[in-house]
């Protein structure tokens, strides 16, 4: 009985082989070493950066001599006066991109009420 294809050629050593075929060996050190510098690409950040201390731009401080009541009070204001200006905008929009920034309000709605709520458990400055 004749196969519509014929058989492939058998290579008689490892070296006919092709090298890019899965079915030869692998170097298994090399694999170790390529799988370690993927994972420290990916887990392991960069004595670099951890090593650079993060330094606010100077244009813009709070006040030190500011308490947590008065930064929390202010904190508030600004996400609501946040949710009050992206409801005004969403309702200028249709369809994903007002579903978009109605979903955006929402998080800084859930941001002022956590502030609410870290200010209700600051005892008023006396």
């Amino acid at each position: 009985m004749k196969k519509p294809t014929p058989n492939p050629p058998e290579a008689d050593t490892a070296t006919d082989a092709d090298p890019t075929s899965p079915y030869v060996c692998v170097d298994t050190r090399k694999l170790h070493e390529a799988a370690d510098r993927a994972l420290d690409y990916y887990l392991n950040p960069s004595a670099k950066i951890m090593a650079t201390p993060y330094t606010p731009n100077e244009m813009f401080f709070v006040n030190p001599k500011a308490d947590t009541e008065s930064l929390l009070v202010n904190a508030c204001e600004s996400l609501a006066s946040a949710t009050v200006m992206l409801g005004d905008f969403a309702a200028l929009l249709e369809g994903t991109h007002r579903q978009t920034l109605l979903g955006i309000a929402q998080v800084v709605m859930l941001g002022e009420l956590a502030v609410n709520k870290a200010l209700d458990n600051v005892d008023p400055a006396g």
